[in-house]
């Protein structure tokens, strides 16, 4: 699908930079008010760093991802996704 991801990279504190399959390139910032709930374990830089891409999608230990549709609009739309 157009959405899958195919490349992560971490671009900064709490910041990634994407690329999806149709070419389609970008950043995620994440807020710290993110990080709650089942997200609150990547406040912690060391495992926010284990991000890495599974099937198309943007993926950490614990079954923790993001969904690649949503990041895919809003990253086609306004070059970034914001997570607060």
């Amino acid at each position: 699908m157009e959405w899958d991801v195919i490349e992560v990279s971490i671009s900064g504190e709490y910041a990634l930079q994407v690329r999806f399959s149709d070419g389609v390139a970008g950043g995620v910032r994440f807020l710290p008010s993110f990080f709650r709930g089942v997200f609150a374990p990547l406040r912690d830089q060391e495992q926010f760093r284990r991000v890495q891409v599974v099937d198309g999608v943007v993926t950490w230990p614990g079954d923790l991802d993001l969904a690649p549709d949503a990041m895919h609009e809003e990253i086609r739309r306004h070059g970034q996704w914001l997570l607060a």
